[in-house]
């Protein structure tokens, strides 16, 4: 059984840094997040790959222990992007001759092209789950894109309704989200960023699709949604165009971004009732910022939330940030935590 929670419980979002040695981050961090596969990314041989990433995964395991992390996740380190790794795994999908798609930046990019009904053949994240919850005594957490999302990161050439292709990755999300579950996950987390970069598409059947993919969920629930990764998407907006509709979402906790945005608290007034994974770690840079700044980001926050609900994060993942510098923050919100732990 994992460690009891404390009051105000710690995590990230979910990326952390990947070693230069396992991966290429200059390249990495000079194109969009992949939608389809890029296993030029990789610098180790595939016949190695799954090792190393086993390796690095430990790394970054540690990491968040060290930091004092309360819920610790796989940092997705043997992803190439937050969404690739499970939606290239999915069959009724065309990767070698794919689609494309405007991406939130106004770019063409490829994506995986719908060609028949969407299946899971097998689990893909488990073994993920079974590696992590091996390796620590803390609580855990694993992410997978959301239907939403990862329907709006393809072309459709089969269903013929964006809703219907929802609904179908609904689905699939649904049955992987039991097997991570089953594997000894303690939360699950979808990861929902285009309910925001698509608002008047979501609030047709974003919801629906969330709630389709979350029905029977046997643990924790989270959905996230930011403006994008700070390195890739600079300028931020100071509010969400899809949030107060996510109280309708049978989540038990809404993970959002405060810290860049600025984002005003009372905006987070219509989720009370669900709890909050409040970011409060700016990932705009690699600064670090002190405790008692994070402290004042969650204090802004206090009196919107449920405080018994609240759990304090990372605006976003912390993938394309140096290594020293996603370990500050994570020490840094840990004792913010611990400061305002005893105000509370």
């Amino acid at each position: 059984m994992p460690r009891p929670l404390p009051k105000l419980p710690t995590t990230v979002v979910g990326s952390l840094p990947q070693p230069g040695w396992l991966i290429d981050r200059d390249r990495l961090g000079h194109q969009f997040p992949p939608r389809v596969r890029a296993a030029e990314l990789w610098r180790i041989p595939e016949a190695d790959l799954a090792e190393a990433q086993d390796d690095a995964t430990l790394v970054t395991i540690r990491a968040q222990e060290e930091a004092g992390l309360d819920i610790v996740g796989d940092g997705e380190i043997r992803r190439e992007s937050y969404s690739n790794h499970f939606a290239t795994a999915l069959e009724g999908i065309d990767l070698d001759n794919p689609g494309t798609v405007r991406n939130r930046s106004g770019l063409d990019i490829p994506v995986p092209r719908i060609t028949g009904p969407i299946t899971r053949p097998r689990p893909v994240q488990a073994d993920d789950v079974r590696f992590l919850r091996a390796h620590t005594d803390r609580a855990v957490k694993i992410t997978v894109p959301g239907p939403f999302t990862m329907a709006q990161q393809a072309q459709d050439d089969h269903y013929g309704s964006d809703r219907e292709l929802a609904l179908a990755y609904a689905d699939v999300v649904r049955a992987e989200i039991a097997g991570l579950f089953a594997a000894g996950a303690d939360v699950v987390q979808l990861d929902e960023p285009w309910l925001q970069a698509r608002p008047d598409v979501a609030r047709q059947y974003g919801v629906e699709a969330l709630n389709r993919a979350l029905e029977g969920a046997a643990g924790t629930t989270h959905v996230h949604l930011c403006f994008g990764y700070a390195a890739m998407v600079a300028e931020r907006p100071d509010g969400y165009s899809f949030l107060p509709e996510l109280a309708d979402v049978t989540c038990d906790a809404v993970s959002v971004e405060t810290a860049q945005s600025h984002l005003d608290p009372a905006t987070l007034e219509p989720l009370r009732g669900k709890g909050i994974a409040l970011g409060v770690l700016d990932l705009s840079t690699p600064e670090v910022e002190t405790p008692v700044q994070i402290a004042d980001r969650v204090r802004r926050a206090l009196d919107h939330v449920d405080v018994d609900k609240l759990v304090l994060s990372s605006d976003c993942g912390l993938k394309y940030l140096p290594r020293e510098s996603a370990a500050g923050k994570m020490r840094a919100l840990v004792t913010a935590a611990e400061l305002v732990r005893g105000e509370v």
